[in-house]
């Protein structure tokens, strides 16, 4: 049987200089969760976007195609809607395009500060501040997109039920009316 020498890690070195560049990169990836949250709300705010001019596509189609003015009028409202909505996805999208540019800018000063010996102070946390601010703000502007989203739903489903409600009405009131004929 061959005796097995024992594992023995290299002594480390105790110079605290050899270490530093990977403190360096370990606050350099720092953003990164940062940079992985705001893409992430980017691509959805890029989906909703479109799923808004879809429907701003289809809204106008329909007031193109009607002459009834109590209709145009609904339909106008519903385009006034889908505008606000679009304008807090804009405004939202271009705060995570700006966290995004905090996150990368902080990321950058973290090494450049590093390598001109430690020069830019606060620049790096000012930087990351930024940053979250900025996705906190669009966050902000997503959640009230949401919520007109969601009132602009309501109004259009409440809208087809009473349409629904009022054929059902007109067809009943047919049927009574062809029932009294015969």
């Amino acid at each position: 049987m061959i005796a097995q020498r024992p594992y023995l890690p290299r002594p480390m070195p105790q110079n605290a200089a050899a270490f530093a560049h990977y403190a360096v990169l370990t606050a350099m990836l720092a953003p990164a969760f940062f940079l992985t949250a705001t893409a992430s709300l980017l691509v959805s705010a890029n989906n909703r976007l479109s799923r808004i001019i879809d429907r701003l596509r289809a809204v106008l189609k329909e007031l193109e195609e009607t002459s009834d003015p109590e209709y145009r009028g609904v339909l106008e409202q519903r385009i006034g809607i889908q505008r606000q909505r679009s304008v807090l996805i804009l405004r939202g999208s271009q705060l995570l395009y700006g966290a995004i540019s905090f996150f990368v800018g902080t990321s950058l000063s973290v090494a450049i500060d590093a390598f001109v010996g430690y020069r830019f102070g606060m620049l790096p946390t000012v930087l990351a501040v930024f940053g979250v601010l900025a996705l906190f703000a669009a966050s902000i502007c997503l959640a009230r997109e949401s919520t007109l989203a969601i009132s602009a739903i309501n109004e259009e489903m409440d809208h087809r039920h009473a349409i629904a409600r009022m054929r059902k009405r007109e067809q009943h009131a047919d049927a009574q009316s062809e029932a009294e004929v015969d």
